[in-house]
């Protein structure tokens, strides 16, 4: 039996890490198995700030060898510690799963002893879910930097996902708040399970397939002072050479003491443009440069494409019948899935603004930046256009929420902007 104890503890040390979600993952059961990671086997539900919470959240051990001064589990700081065994982890995962509290795992670590015995203990406990337990549940597994790339790529053959956290945007932030880790012991494990998911990709690997539901990484937002814009770049070209499937934001939150970190928070609002941001870069096919500049943070008052469509009014309106998709996806209000609905419809009849709004487009903002049959219902100023979105969006300082009433809670759980 696990001591109680010990498992609030591990849990609570688990809670700052972002980099984890339940969807990607095609793993189904097997006769005499139990569970399944497949889309339809994981249940979703999404805290008020936007985070999906369907995993079991659990460090293997928070002591720590490493000192990072923006960690609560560092070497130096003064909390309690506490460490399970591979056969305690098996023992809580099944046991859950049984309940119907869990549908799956997120499992982490603090680097006790050495980072290779860290990861040949994670990579034991996944073993023994998968070979003595059969749980063919969803796991996501944390990379531990430093780790023997035989020991971490034997880890990715049994997990479904896997995060090396990046935490900080420069090497240079790295020197001065977590001096052990660098950025080769964090981008080189991203690499070579990169190369292993593409080789079983082209050679049509079926069973044992290295991450099937791919990499993420999270960065801390505001322990060091990089702007947005050199944020975006990172998360750029993570999603370019790494094939990352998410990159996640995590505001900085004063919970240790250090007269290197800032004393206070970057805020939630900081954390959500970037996310914003991120979706236009996915899905939208923005170009970060379109977005923000090296220099530059995301504006606080419009999200990143009403901040871009504000910069572009001479591209504006567009006729919402003959626009191709490419600028239909860059109008306020239309999200990616409807700019896809509109160039169906379109070609069966020609659309007007009642179209539109059966199509659930948010006409608040789109409609000073369409025409619909030569038809223009938007301002023709530029200081009232402005208003109009900033009102649209509920206001700089509203404080955002999955169950608002407003476009604002759509936006922040779907990222259609």
């Amino acid at each position: 039996m696990i001591d109680e104890d010990k498992l609030e503890i591990l849990v609570e040390g688990a809670k700052y890490d972002v980099s984890c979600s339940s969807s990607g993952s095609r793993r189904a059961n097997v006769k005499g198995g139990i569970g399944n990671g497949s889309g339809s086997g994981i249940c979703h539900s999404f805290t008020p700030d936007g985070r999906c919470i369907s995993l079991l959240k659990l460090l293997m051990s928070n002591e720590c060898i490493y000192d990072c001064e923006y960690c609560p589990n560092r070497r130096s700081a003064d909390v309690r510690r506490a460490r399970l065994t591979p056969d305690e982890v098996c023992e809580l995962v099944i046991n859950f799963y049984k309940r119907n509290y869990i549908e799956g795992l997120f499992l982490s670590s603090a680097v006790f002893d050495s980072p290779d015995k860290t990861m040949e203990l994670l990579y034991e406990t996944v073993l023994k879910l998968r070979k003595v337990y059969s749980f063919n549940g969803y796991i996501h597994l944390k990379g531990i930097p430093h780790a023997d790339s035989a020991i971490v790529m034997k880890a990715a053959r049994l997990a479904d996902r896997m995060s090396y956290n990046i935490e900080l945007p420069s090497e240079q932030s790295l020197k001065l708040l977590a001096p052990q880790k660098t950025k080769q012991s964090l981008l080189l494990p991203m690499k070579g399970l990169n190369e292993a998911i593409e080789y079983d990709k082209q050679n049509k690997v079926r069973h044992g397939k290295v991450l099937p539901a791919g990499q993420t990484t999270q960065m801390i937002i505001g322990a060091s002072p990089e702007s947005d814009g050199q944020i975006l770049r990172l998360t750029e070209a993570l999603y370019n050479n790494m094939k990352l499937k998410r990159v996640y934001y995590s505001s900085y939150v004063p919970v240790v003491q250090s007269n290197k970190l800032p004393t206070v928070g970057a805020g939630l609002l900081r954390e959500h443009r970037l996310y914003q941001a991120d979706w236009l870069i996915r899905f939208y096919g923005f170009n970060v440069s379109e977005i923000c500049e090296e220099g530059e943070n995301l504006s606080p008052e419009y999200d990143p494409k009403c901040a871009w469509a504000l910069r572009h009014m001479q591209l504006f309106p567009v006729e919402i019948n003959t626009a191709p998709l490419e600028m239909l996806l860059r109008v306020p209000g239309i999200g990616a899935k409807s700019a896809y609905r509109i160039t169906e419809a379109r070609r069966f009849c020609a659309l007007d603004f009642d179209n539109l709004a059966k199509m659930r487009i948010v006409l608040k903002r789109a409609k000073h930046f369409i025409t619909c049959k030569g038809k223009f219902y938007g301002s023709d100023s530029y200081s009232q256009i402005k208003c109009a979105l900033l009102l649209a969006s509920g206001g700089a300082n509203e404080q955002l929420s999955m169950f608002s009433e407003t476009s604002t809670a759509v936006s922040a759980l779907t990222g259609e902007l």
